[in-house]
């Protein structure tokens, strides 16, 4: 059996935050995005990290806006799931002006 690109919890992870730049969201590119089962002996959920490259003008710019508070925004992933810990690292404006964002985060099962 496949398993689909992302999980339910990846996938909603992934709405609420490109919910957080609207009408920008197209400038974010998704590079890659891993999402590992995760349990300890009281919680189970799942470790995501992902890449991103903004793009266009402004790249820098939109990056400090996406990522600004998100390590400690409430992100609604709705089904009983919530971010229980979430990590950015913005890297520096590439020649062709392209910003990389790398993301890891923590999704716990309610």
């Amino acid at each position: 059996m496949s398993r689909p690109l992302l999980s339910v919890a990846g996938g909603a992870l992934l709405r609420c935050l490109l919910s957080r730049v609207n009408d920008e969201r197209n400038r974010i590119i998704l590079t890659s995005w891993t999402s590992v089962d995760w349990q300890s002996l009281t919680f189970a959920g799942e470790r995501h990290r992902a890449s991103f490259l903004l793009t266009g003008p402004g790249a820098a710019d939109l990056a400090r806006r996406w990522t600004d508070g998100l390590d400690e925004a409430d992100l609604p992933l709705g089904g009983g799931r919530f971010v229980a810990d979430l990590t950015v690292t913005t890297g520096d404006a590439q020649p062709d002006g392209t910003v990389p964002v790398e993301l890891e985060a923590l999704t716990l099962d309610d």
